[in-house]
């Protein structure tokens, strides 16, 4: 594996101005895997993923192809394979520097709105922000609903907690696991519209099934597909996130997007 990551990975982000939003300077992340096995099969082999830093990498794929399993990985849910490495590119350690976004919203049922922003702060053992809590809330247009229950909520408000409950955690990588799949169309528009702006300036690694969604929202969008499963080349969309998905730019992209992965699901 190469160790000499962190000194060359920033060269073509040196100079890059740093967000009004941004936690601190962006960091990259780089996951390199020998191979992922589930039992004796082997998911995916020779894997090098890199998260340039302070951009949206959306990752597609089918189902079965181990994205979650990579997500879980660099949030160090699942052990780093052996031969393999995980660096970011500052050179220090990932651990306390990762907000994870699950598909489901995994809101506590039992808390109010307002609580479930300082679950994070609480479990461990800090001074919770409340004002901060309050100005995401009004972000992402819940403030009047501040102390109800989240069983009280439409799927979309839940899911705009659950996103501002993931930036309630002032990290400067985010991982993002299909976390709009389960919405209807016009509410999944706006929440992408929501995420890409107050993503601005983190880190994020998004997985989706859905070409447009990562065509609308990635700077740099890999299709994970074969048996076993290897990473195509980056495709770099124009233009700045979130994009208008009816362009013929990106209708064209869509196109080469979906051969991609008819194609490599034949391997």
């Amino acid at each position: 594996m190469d160790r000499d990551y962190s000194a060359r990975f920033l060269d073509a982000e040196a100079g890059a101005a740093t967000p009004a939003n941004a936690i601190a300077p962006p960091v990259g992340v780089r996951l390199q895997l020998d191979a992922l096995r589930y039992d004796d099969d082997v998911l995916l082999r020779d894997l090098d993923l890199t998260l340039r830093p302070g951009r949206i990498t959306c990752l597609l794929g089918p189902s079965g192809v181990g994205k979650t399993s990579l997500l879980k990985i660099i949030a160090g849910l699942l052990p780093l394979p052996a031969a393999s490495s995980l660096a970011a590119s500052d050179g220090r350690p990932l651990t306390g520097r990762i907000a994870y976004m699950d598909q489901q919203d995994l809101l506590l049922p039992w808390a109010s709105v307002h609580d479930n922003l300082l679950i994070g702060a609480r479990l461990r053992g800090d001074a919770p922000d409340r004002t901060r809590a309050d100005r995401l809330l009004d972000k992402v247009g819940l403030a009047k609903w501040r102390d109800a229950r989240p069983d009280t909520l439409s799927g979309g408000m839940r899911q705009r907690l659950a996103l501002a409950r993931t930036l309630m955690e002032d990290a400067a990588v985010v991982l993002m696991d299909e976390p709009f799949s389960a919405l209807d169309a016009i509410t999944k528009f706006h929440l992408q519209a929501l995420a890409a702006g107050m993503l601005e300036g983190r880190t994020v690694l998004l997985i989706t099934h859905d070409p447009l969604e990562a065509l609308r929202l990635g700077h740099d969008i890999y299709v994970l597909a074969g048996h076993p499963a290897r990473l195509s080349r980056a495709l770099r969309p124009e233009g700045v996130p979130p994009r208008d998905p009816a362009t013929d730019a990106l209708k064209h992209h869509y196109s080469a997007i979906m051969a991609s992965l008819a194609a490599r699901g034949e391997d």
